[in-house]
């Protein structure tokens, strides 16, 4: 027998899938724009905000934080973000990656979508009051980090399916993926 619906409506979980990959690249390309290294004692290598980066997001943020309506948030921006911009800087930068790689190779999704939902949170917050454009863009990030996480979407097309195959009864797994 034929199935007669259409294709959309035969495996949901894999346009989600497929989502969550486009949103987990879209994450990831920080690696190009935001990532650079440090030296720690001038030899061992660690991951940390590009210097373009770690000039243009004080700017950026003095921008937001300017006609920001939240005067809570606005304060933070100023008083905590501008001044320690570097770890700031770097924050995002890891922190955007952390999240675009956990989607994109649907490895412990739950928590990758956890954290991208704070993020998108905190900018959504910043960049609100400059366009709908920009509360739209975040209100759909918002959503989709919700579906994300929600909905499991690691389990198809991820690394979380292997996880839950390779170890079906532990909890830790269960719970993380």
């Amino acid at each position: 027998m034929t199935d007669l619906r259409p294709m959309t409506m035969r495996a949901p979980e894999r346009w989600i899938a497929a989502q969550r990959i486009v949103v987990g690249a879209w994450f990831a390309k920080s690696i190009l724009t935001k990532l650079g290294f440090v030296l720690i004692g001038g030899f061992l290598p660690l991951p940390a905000a590009s210097p373009r980066w770690q000039g243009v997001m004080p700017k950026l943020i003095a921008k937001y934080a300017s006609d920001n309506p939240f005067p809570w948030y606005k304060s933070f921006l100023l008083d905590t973000v501008i001044p320690n911009s570097h770890v700031f800087a770097t924050l995002t930068a890891l922190g955007e990656i952390g999240v675009g790689l956990s989607l994109l190779f649907g490895f412990l999704t739950p928590l990758g979508a956890f954290f991208g939902l704070l993020q998108v949170l905190f900018y959504g917050m910043a960049v609100q009051q400059q366009s709908s454009g920009q509360q739209g863009f975040h209100v759909m990030l918002f959503i989709l980090m919700l579906t994300f996480l929600f909905a499991r979407a690691g389990r198809r097309w991820g690394i979380d399916a292997r996880l839950r195959e390779r170890w079906p009864n532990s909890r830790l797994v269960q719970l993380l993926t």
